[in-house]
Parts: structure tokens; C-alpha cells; sequence
């Protein structure tokens, strides 16, 4: 839900009833702002209605813009990211550098998604995939562990087109990256702060 004053009291109120019905467990909220997250987390204590838990944003080592404002919010309120398009739909794995567009893949199917196409968005991709490469690691495990080692991550959302896919990022929860390599994507992410807004 995105923040409208009269609808989104509405919906509070009706997300409310659920909860008391025991309906739905738990509040979330999708693609919000801070400012939303901050008016949610007031109109429910001004009105004694359930509390959000989480928030569904994308977040990846190609779209940080969760840490700016966001991440101190789900850090001191207690509202979790659910990180969604952690592989910035799937260019991360590597598989579409250099203009390559393999059979099947959805950067190839759905060409319009160009998000992640800019040359900044390229070169900080192909840096992320070389850095992968140098300590033996898979890209998309990478780019997966990275973001499930936030500390303001309750969970990363997984997208697969096949089993393999599947497979790899599954894997990816087995693996902790070591202090060099979260420093070596620091120092790329200061050079490519904003490839793909």
C-alpha cells in the first residue's frame, strides 16, 4: 500500500478487523516510502491498530536506495525488509554483460525492462561478477548473500525461471561472505553509488 491519506486509513482499519478476526497474522507494507512507513507506524499507535512487521522493497547491490531513510527506520521500529529483485532481475548472475541476451531469460522475453541496462548499471556489473569470479564464488550467490547479511533483512524473495536457478540461489543461504569481500563491494558500490534508480 502507498500512502493516501483517506484510502490508506481505510485499508488500516480493514487490515485491522482481519487481525482481530484472526485472519491475517501480521501488517506489511510494499514499494513504501519513509514517509509512509513513518505515518503507518503513527496512525497505529494514535489508533491502537496492529503495528506493520515488514516492508517488500527491492533491494540489491545494483539498487541500495533502501539504506537511504528506510534502513534506520526498519532498524529502530522493528519493520523487516523483505528484499525483492535481489539479482536486479537476474543481471547480477552476469548473464547479460556484453549485450548477450540468452534464449529464454527474461531481459531477452521483456525487453522493455531496461532498468539495469544503463553503461554505469553494466560496468558496476561486470566489477561485481569479476570480484565474484576472483574469490571463486557464483555472482547470483553473491549478490544473494549480500543482501541477506543486512542486518535490516528479515528475508530476501527468490525469482527463478529455472530449476538451476532454483538450485543456485537456494545455495546461496549457505554461504556468509567473508569481511574482504563485503569491503571489495563496498568499494565498488562508492564508485557506482546509483547505476540503476
Amino acid at each position: 500500500m502507498r500512502w493516501q491519506r483517506s484510502r490508506c486509513w481505510k485499508r488500516w482499519k480493514a487490515l485491522n478487523e482481519q487481525v482481530r478476526a484472526g485472519k491475517i497474522r501480521y501488517i506489511g507494507v510494499s514499494n513504501e516510502t519513509p514517509y509512509g512507513v513513518m505515518r503507518y507506524l503513527h496512525l497505529a499507535e494514535k489508533h491502537e491498530l496492529p503495528r506493520m512487521v515488514s516492508i517488500q522493497n527491492p533491494y540489491s547491490l545494483l539498487n541500495r536506495s533502501f539504506e537511504i531513510g528506510l534502513a534506520e527506520i526498519s532498524q529502530f521500529e522493528g519493520v523487516e525488509l523483505l528484499a525483492y529483485s535481489s539479482l536486479a532481475f537476474g543481471t547480477l548472475s552476469g548473464k547479460y554483460l556484453n549485450g548477450a541476451q540468452p534464449a529464454g531469460a527474461r531481459n531477452t522475453l521483456f525487453s522493455r525492462f531496461t532498468r539495469y541496462s544503463s553503461p554505469q548499471a553494466q560496468r558496476a556489473i561486470a566489477e561485481y561478477v569479476a570480484l565474484a569470479k576472483k574469490h571463486g564464488l557464483d555472482p547470483s550467490q553473491m549478490a544473494l548473500a549480500f543482501v541477506r547479511q543486512q542486518p535490516f533483512v528479515a528475508s530476501t524473495l527468490l525469482g527463478a525461471t529455472t530449476l538451476e536457478q532454483l538450485k543456485t540461489n537456494i545455495d546461496s543461504f549457505n554461504l556468509t561472505l567473508n569481511e574482504e569481500v563485503l569491503q571489495q563491494l563496498e568499494d565498488i558500490h562508492s564508485r557506482f553509488t546509483i547505476p540503476a534508480p
